[in-house]
């Protein structure tokens, strides 16, 4: 053993100070209510139809205290529909690009810190762990699924936190691209023949054959075999945009890679979702499981569990944590486990550390 493998340490573009700001919103009573604000203030304004100059003349301070109480007046709405640019170039092209590309106030505001605890997510020292899926019928490891972790000041911090700051700070493109391809490279070393199941949000993936291209580098990169790969997607993340889902899933398995619906619940409407993605793995949440004495939840798991099977896929039961639960999954026709019973998340210590790619 060599020790823990490596940890990332990715960089995050987060803004400095600004003198000026150029605010633009098609919502009508938006900027003249952050005009009337920064005016108060004793900041300089510049008016156009859809547009807000705001400059501070005396170092940027008070465009600080201006963003902090916007925070506080303005609604989540209104600072979505703002777009904002901080310290605007001269130059026509570079400001016509600038203004195209501009994130929202609410972006703006938790990049700076100002809406969330932004810290956690910049200082944070990144590394997967494993969790064990089991067989319930032979009780053998059959998977491992990679979940993200980490650490600032001391303090570890887990992968819902870290995820929801990086959405909030627009980053969430990038930290999911990392997260898949740390958990691949990871586990190469000693994964074996096991299945890795590996997270990811089809919001982070624009167009697949691109956005995906360096995480086919990193399975060829590791030496896992495609069908290996097992990539889950919360059933809850897939109702908004059905056809880019099924665009995303499709990428996946054109490369041999299998796909997973994860936390899929009692609802019926779970049953529609898996007729439509047809997954090769369906993973009942915990929230199911927990309730399998119950006769309603009961009869949805088996119905989840017929039509999975129907389509050659398998079913994992989340949460696991009792041998009664374990018994109670295998009646509703669960295939595999995963919870404290059978192991909590790890780190392991691989035979030899993977040479890490991220930018």
């Amino acid at each position: 053993m060599t020790g823990h493998a490596e940890s990332l340490r990715p960089s995050w573009e987060t803004p400095r100070r600004a003198r000026r700001l150029l605010l633009a919103s098609t919502v009508d009573h938006v900027l003249p209510s952050i005009s009337r604000v920064a005016g108060a203030m004793g900041l300089t304004i510049g008016t156009a139809p859809g547009l807000l100059d705001v400059v501070d003349h005396q170092g940027g301070r008070r465009i600080d205290r201006l963003l902090e109480r916007l925070a506080r007046e303005l609604t989540t709405a209104e600072t979505e529909c703002v777009r904002v640019t901080t310290d605007p170039p001269g130059d026509g092209v570079a400001l016509a690009t600038r203004l195209l590309t501009a994130p929202t106030l609410a972006v703006e505001l938790a990049r700076r810190g100002v809406t969330a605890e932004i810290g956690l997510l910049t200082g944070a020292e990144l590394w997967p762990v494993y969790q064990p899926i089991m067989s319930l019928q032979s009780g053998g490891i059959v998977g491992h699924e990679a979940l993200l972790r980490g650490r600032v000041d001391g303090r570890e911090v887990g992968g819902g936190d870290l995820f929801f700051l990086a959405e909030r700070a627009g980053w969430l493109r990038r930290l999911d691209r990392l997260a898949r391809e740390a958990a691949i490279l990871h586990a190469a070393p000693w994964l074996g023949g096991a299945d890795l199941f590996v997270n990811s949000d089809p919001a982070a993936v624009h167009r697949p054959s691109v956005c995906l291209a360096s995480t086919e580098r990193a399975v060829h990169e590791a030496g896992i075999a495609p069908q290996q790969l097992v990539f889950e997607v919360v059933a809850s993340h897939t109702v908004t945009d059905r056809e880019h889902l099924m665009s995303v899933l499709d990428h996946h398995r054109s490369l041999g890679w299998r796909v997973a619906l994860d936390d899929v619940g009692v609802g019926w409407s779970s049953l529609a979702l898996v007729t439509v993605a047809r997954p090769d793995v369906v993973k009942l949440s915990k929230t199911l499981v927990a309730r399998l004495e119950e006769p309603g939840p009961q009869a949805v798991a088996r119905a989840l569990c017929e039509l999975t099977h129907l389509h050659g896929g398998q079913v994992v039961a989340e949460g696991v944590e009792s041998e009664r639960l374990a018994d109670l999954a295998r009646q509703v026709g669960a295939d595999l486990g995963q919870g404290w019973l059978f192991g909590r998340p790890v780190r392991p210590e691989p035979l030899a550390e993977p040479e890490l790619v991220l930018a």
